[in-house]
């Protein structure tokens, strides 16, 4: 079942981080307890849609979203922690979390996966961005497939 919003962040402890030491665990509780976040995923790190459209508009506007009260800016993408550092660092994303969800598991528990083993990409996670208050969702916008509109950062300055 999909996530909604009214629900909350279904609990997922394989989620990884890179820090100062390589990968580390991270729970969704440390990300979303007591805090108000903007978490958008995409369905790969490095291509075209979300290194040129999708994750460089979050980073542009990351000051104005900050500016809305949001406490962090989430990126989740179906990939490993040293690809999600990478990508981040080429794309300037400091001011943001680089979350792997390597195994799609949270992906999975929020009911956004969508197989893309046909084009060789395995268990991916849907393209959308939700607004989470105190680990509850209370705006939630999952793209068409080939849509990035309804989650762009433009979309959810807009509902902040």
């Amino acid at each position: 079942m999909t996530i909604k919003v009214g629900d909350k962040i279904p609990a997922c402890n394989t989620l990884r981080i890179f820090g100062a030491k390589g990968p580390q665990a991270v729970t969704t509780d440390e990300l979303f307890a007591g805090k108000k976040v903007v978490m958008f995923a995409v369905p790969g790190a490095f291509t075209p849609g979300c290194s040129m459209t999708h994750l460089p508009g979050f980073v542009v506007e990351a000051d104005k979203i900050k500016a809305k009260g949001v406490d962090s800016i989430i990126c989740v993408s179906v990939n490993d922690a040293f690809v999600m550092h990478a990508w981040g660092e080429a794309q300037n994303a400091e001011h943001l979390i680089m979350l792997a969800d390597g195994s799609a598991e949270f992906a999975k528990a929020m009911g956004l996966e969508m197989d893309l083993t046909d084009k060789g990409m395995g268990v991916r996670c849907k393209r959308m961005a939700m607004v989470v208050d105190e680990g509850v969702v209370t705006h939630l916008a999952i793209e068409p497939p080939g849509g990035i509109v309804v989650s762009s950062a433009e979309a959810i300055l807009k509902v902040l």
